[in-house]
């Protein structure tokens, strides 16, 4: 079982819009990696975002590189500072794949509570829009597969 956890793209200031929505430079950087990414044709149960506009329209661009069976789902529990170990107990079970579209910290914690078994070590650098690969092995560990970022893309 792969998880695909994804730091929503560049966000308009808080002060500025308080609904944050996706800037310009942070849309192009996700319709970047998704075009990266489609030629892959990944096939994913869902890809399920925290309900914040930037997770959301982070998860409806990526829709367009993941084919999702259930589609583009809103959740609760991944806003960024909600405990982890609901989330991870619901992947150590998952059989589907899964895009996972959230913030900061949550998605650090959450890599490092999967890869490491304590959430309180960041063991990867996310990216605002960059796509990180964990994958469940058979004995129940996971590792990381790929990351991909924004900036490394032409």
């Amino acid at each position: 079982m792969r998880a695909y956890l994804v730091q929503h793209g560049e966000a308009t200031a808080k002060e500025i819009d308080p609904e944050r929505p996706l800037t310009e430079a942070g849309r192009r950087d996700v319709e970047k990696v998704a075009a990266f990414v489609r030629p892959l044709a990944l096939r994913v149960g869902a890809i399920v975002h925290s309900g914040k506009t930037r997770a959301a329209r982070t998860a409806e661009i990526l829709s367009l590189a993941f084919q999702a069976r259930s589609g583009v789902l809103s959740r609760e529990g991944m806003d960024p500072n909600e405990p982890v170990g609901p989330l991870s107990q619901e992947l150590a079970q998952a059989q589907e794949d899964l895009v996972l579209v959230g913030h900061l910290p949550f998605l650090s914690k959450l890599a490092s509570a999967l890869i490491a078994g304590a959430e309180l070590r960041e063991m990867i650098a996310f990216r605002q829009g960059g796509i990180v690969c964990v994958e469940r092995r058979e004995d129940a560990t996971w590792r990381l597969v790929w990351v991909v970022a924004p900036e490394l893309l032409v």
